[in-house]
């Protein structure tokens, strides 16, 4: 436990305590901070009664059911399966993670993930799963090796988005990890692979939603490297230039106002500070599965 300053809703709360409590918990193992945790949500389970449960089902936005259809959902999904290269391995991620894996790597506030009192957190983004995986990977190859996986899994995150959105929803991630080696060569190979991928999704999926995929170069090195590729060129982005290295992607379907993100993606130093590795390069991006029916399917219905 951290004995730095928190935000004023936690000084209130420290505040209330009895003197030393902050000191004597900071004191404690994670063996024995994480058997009170446990104890104490076991004493307030205990008193939770059944209308009490009701009202939580119906009120906290985290336990909430997904609007979508998943007859509707799993056809999709298995659709962008299909259309995966043969070199990119599928992994099943648990539905937690290390704790601190997306602050770890990035610039994520941990009040953006929903923490476990056992060492964990709820996953909140599969690439930053994904790449951990990949750097581990990595690591047992050749350094001229590359590593491409692929999982779709619903992700949990603390923010709210605001009325109608979901605390919840379903993402196919793709990250690659390979060496540099020289030239810009590796990224544009990743690059090229990611970009393939996602237009073949989209013809496939969304064939009159006019999708399109835009790519920005990154701290002035010029334009991204898309070959022949029919790919929306988007200079001067400047959102996630904190995030991501080199070069960004999004995915977009509609035209003008009506115009919907359905993924993003970038360059980033995941597996290279994983590793310990200056030359190895990361590439992730995702698609919003659920976006893609919405889109698919003007009207909003659910129905199969």
């Amino acid at each position: 436990m951290s004995g730095g300053h928190g935000s004023a809703a936690e000084e209130r709360v420290w505040a209330r305590m009895p003197e030393g409590t902050r000191r004597a918990l900071a004191e404690l193992s994670g063996t024995e901070l994480r058997t009170l945790l446990l104890g104490a949500a076991r004493d307030r389970a205990a008193d939770v009664t059944p209308a009490e449960l009701m009202r939580r089902w119906r009120d906290d936005r985290f336990v909430r059911p997904a609007a979508v259809d998943p007859r509707r959902l799993a056809v999709v999904e298995a659709r962008i399966w299909q259309l995966l290269p043969p070199e990119v391995d599928g992994v099943e991620l648990s539905p937690v993670v290390p704790l601190g894996t997306c602050s770890a790597v990035g610039p994520v506030s941990q009040n953006r993930v929903v923490t476990t009192m056992r060492g964990t957190e709820v996953l909140s983004d599969a690439t930053n799963a994904l790449a951990v995986e990949a750097a581990g990977r990595r690591r047992r190859q050749p350094a001229g090796g590359s590593v491409h996986l692929a999982a779709c899994q619903r992700h949990l995150r603390a923010q709210d988005f605001g009325e109608g959105r979901p605390a919840h929803f379903r993402l196919f991630a793709l990250v690659s990890s390979a060496r540099d080696a020289g030239s810009g060569t590796t990224q544009a190979r990743l690059l090229a692979l990611h970009l393939g991928f996602w237009q073949k999704v989209l013809a496939a999926l969304l064939p009159d939603g006019n999708p399109r995929v835009h790519v920005s170069a990154m701290e002035g090195r010029g334009r991204a490297p898309t070959g022949e590729m029919p790919i929306v060129e988007e200079p001067g982005r400047g959102r996630g230039g904190g995030y991501y290295t080199e070069a960004a992607l999004r995915i977009t379907a509609g035209d003008g106002e009506r115009e919907v993100e359905l993924g993003d993606g970038g360059f980033t130093t995941w597996t290279s500070r994983l590793m310990n590795d200056a030359k190895e390069r990361c590439l992730v991006s995702c698609l919003a599965t659920e976006r893609v029916i919405t889109q698919d399917d003007p009207a909003g219905r659910q129905g199969g």
